[in-house]
């Protein structure tokens, strides 16, 4: 007999592993499963977004990491024989390593030399050890994919068609960051003003969070430095935004372990131009027509001019069909049923 399960969150900002924590609860929550929360007390971001949503939240950490993985095995040793522990990220599979009735989930492959060892602590006697995409799950010993996932929109998409001669609007929405590879969509740009003036419109929506600041002071100087076919939006609501887009750009140029603008980009019927970073190919499907080397600007632009050839209604179809099939709610709630009955919970 399983009694709770409870979530421990990674970290107290809300980042893309926090987001998929909260999307986990809701599957679970409407699988009829008994779920709590563990998350860090201080930032409070985690916690107050799922307590608001009606979630059982306890708020524990000292100061720190250090502290909050501390906490995270003293509040362990008060857990109920029955109830099982959904270690969401490193920290928390770290903090319960060797620890019985245990889930590892892990957002990322671990690299660093420090992190592998952490890694290679958290992962024996673990129930499952899931990764979100084939790309992760290859790289991690013992790990089976439980795909993210992400909802469809909540209002009716009011996107108008774009006319023969007006300019195809290029999105991009998320970090501001070099290794989300704003710098190789800038110079695309570049190249496009020259050989097709006029013919494209940039719309760029983030910031520059989890960023050092040396860093985000170099993109804001590169921003402002583009040229008036790019325009510099700040936060946007994705459901907002992507109405006003024709295409997505995800230009990545590290190795994400899934990418959930990608998939939020599917479920509102909006193409993506996608990098061959980490997992974006295998999101957007083998048979995806808009794929380009990373870090390749040249290339980038050649893409992008080739979309205004192409039936985007087709593209937009197919996308949303497979973003139904594998990383919409529906999908997701199936796949952690499915875990749970594996694992007999």
């Amino acid at each position: 007999m399983t009694g709770r399960i409870w979530i421990l969150a990674n970290q107290g900002e809300v980042g893309g592993g926090e987001v998929m924590l909260h999307h986990l609860a809701t599957a679970l929550r409407e699988l009829g499963r008994d779920v709590g929360v563990v998350a860090p007390a201080h930032p409070a971001e985690t916690a107050d977004r799922l307590a608001a949503d009606g979630f059982d939240v306890v708020r524990v950490g000292g100061p720190g990491r250090l502290g909050y993985l501390r906490a995270l095995r003293a509040w362990d040793r008060g857990r109920g024989g029955d109830d099982v522990v959904w270690c969401n990220g490193l920290l928390p599979a770290t903090a319960l390593a060797g620890r019985p009735r245990r889930i590892v989930h892990l957002h990322q492959v671990p690299e660093k030399p420090l992190l592998r060892v952490f890694s290679a602590l958290a992962r024996p006697g673990a129930l499952a050890v899931l990764a979100p995409s084939r790309f992760a799950a290859d790289r991690i010993r013992g790990a089976r994919v439980l795909h993210n996932w992400v909802p469809g929109p909540t209002t009716p998409q009011t996107r108008l068609g774009r006319g023969a001669d007006e300019p195809v609007t290029v999105g991009f929405l998320g970090r501001l960051s070099e290794d989300k590879g704003i710098l190789t969509l800038l110079e695309a740009a570049a190249l496009l003003r020259r050989t097709d003036p006029g013919a494209f419109v940039f719309r760029i929506a983030g910031e520059s969070r989890f960023v050092a600041e040396d860093e985000a002071e170099r993109l804001a100087t590169a921003l402002k430095a583009a040229g008036e076919d790019v325009q510099v939006l700040g936060w946007q609501d994705t459901g907002e935004f992507l109405t006003s887009v024709d295409v997505l750009a995800v230009p990545s140029q590290w190795a994400e372990v899934f990418g959930l603008v990608t998939a939020e980009a599917m479920a509102a019927g909006v193409p993506v131009v996608a990098s061959d970073a980490g997992a974006v190919p295998e999101v957007v499907g083998s048979d995806h027509p808009f794929v380009v080397p990373q870090r390749d600007a040249a290339a980038l632009a050649d893409c992008l001019r080739a979309v205004r050839a192409v039936d985007l209604g087709a593209v937009a179809h197919s996308q949303r069909h497979r973003w139904a099939s594998l990383f919409s709610p529906e999908a997701g709630r199936a796949a952690v049923a499915e875990l749970l009955d594996d694992l007999s919970l």
